[in-house]
């Protein structure tokens, strides 16, 4: 046997003796004999997540921290050095580098196939601290406002959100046409809108018409339809009568034989800004939603549009999501949104629900720009249309 190779087997054994020793000293938790035994050890056969175990009984910090830092330069991930590295700040008071180190672990435990048993209870108790310093991060937040005189809502209570990881951040990404430099904006609110009073005011109206339509007892037409020209969307509700869909205005084309029957909800239509597009818009139409039925998260064709809805018929437990707000219908009351966002509705009552749905220009586009950019939607209509809006 070469002389290097019997060299090397020997300072091995050695090695694996002197860890041994130093593994029984720690199990007797003496410490010094530990830190005495393991000292002796070069670098490169240094078991650095035990000599940091070692420093931690002897209630040295400092060299607990070396040690930690040293298995982590050579292995940046290593899950019981994340999660020691986690408590170790914990214990010496310092909440946002321990909440660091725990999210680490706990990322990096997301992406192992077989977490050791072992491992488990420190995983749990990470969660357990980062959910407690998030509470604590938050009052902290608050009580700041407070102090200043100012409160935690609007914006300000999303962008907290956001912070904390309560709410994720959600962009325009509409389907088809992006219009650049739009604010990013999810809900608009009805102050906003000088006209909607007077359609809100027509809402009584708008329901005896509304009773008058379901009392025939027949189904609205599938929200989503199947086309042989294009492509089966992939929509669970495609050709589906649970959302429905009566129309008065499709394509930029009246429907004369929904809107004769509807002047009051016509009437209303004509107060609101909708675009006049050719074979594109206005869209305005009934959309029913059946009981339990859900509207899969998707986003809309355009960011230079929004999406009004006037609640006609709302039982309680339906709601629709765009970005990270959730908002409830209320009887009369609009609500407007980009419907660029990702967004989705359901319906889990016992009840139908029914609302008045029809688009507008957004507020910040021009007329100089509205006039484009209805040029911009027709000439592509005519280079064989545009796709038909999945909702």
């Amino acid at each position: 046997m070469p002389i290097a190779l019997r060299l090397w087997k020997a300072m091995t054994a050695g090695a694996a003796h002197i860890i041994s020793d130093a593994r029984a000293a720690l199990g007797r938790r003496d410490a010094a004999s530990a830190i005495r035994l393991l000292s002796e050890l070069p670098d490169a056969q240094m078991p650095w997540l035990m000599m940091a175990q070692a420093c931690s009984l002897a209630g040295d910090a400092k060299a607990e921290e070396a040690a930690l830092q040293r298995q982590l330069e050579i292995d940046p991930r290593h899950l019981p050095a994340l999660i020691l590295s986690g408590e170790l700040k914990a214990r010496l008071g310092d909440d946002r580098a321990a909440n660091a180190f725990f999210q680490a672990a706990l990322n990096q435990a997301a992406t192992m196939p077989d977490v050791p048993t072992s491992l488990h209870p420190m995983l749990n108790r990470a969660r357990d601290f980062i959910m407690h310093v998030q509470a604590k991060f938050e009052q902290h937040l608050v009580d700041g406002l407070k102090q200043a005189g100012l409160h935690r809502d609007g914006r300000v209570g999303t962008a907290i959100d956001m912070l904390l990881g309560k709410k994720q951040l959600y962009v325009q990404q509409p389907s088809s046409f992006y219009f650049p430099g739009l604010p990013q904006r999810q809900f608009y609110e009805r102050s906003e809108f000088s006209w909607l009073a007077e359609v809100e005011n027509a809402v009584p109206a708008m329901q005896e018409e509304l009773r008058a339509v379901l009392a025939d007892g027949q189904d609205f037409a599938p929200y989503v339809e199947a086309s042989s020209d294009r492509p089966r969307a992939a929509n669970p509700l495609i050709n589906d009568p649970s959302w429905g869909a009566f129309y008065f205005w499709r394509n930029g084309e009246k429907v004369e034989a929904n809107a004769s029957r509807c002047p009051a909800t016509m009437a209303a239509l004509e107060l609101a800004p909708m675009p006049r597009i050719d074979k594109r818009s206005p869209i305005a139409l009934w959309s029913l939603l059946k009981p339990g039925t859900h509207i899969q998260p998707h986003h809309g064709l355009l960011n230079t549009r929004l999406i009004c809805h006037i609640p006609l018929i709302v039982p309680d437990d339906c709601a629709i999501r765009v970005g990270n707000e959730t908002r409830a219908w209320r009887t009369g009351e609009a609500l407007i949104f980009d419907d660029s966002f990702e967004h989705e509705a359901w319906n889990n009552s016992a009840d139908t629900r029914v609302i008045l749905l029809f688009e507008i220009w957004r507020p910040e586009i021009s007329a100089e720009e509205q006039a484009a950019l209805t040029t911009i939607f027709e000439t592509i209509n005519d280079y064989q249309g545009m796709p038909e809006d999945a909702g």
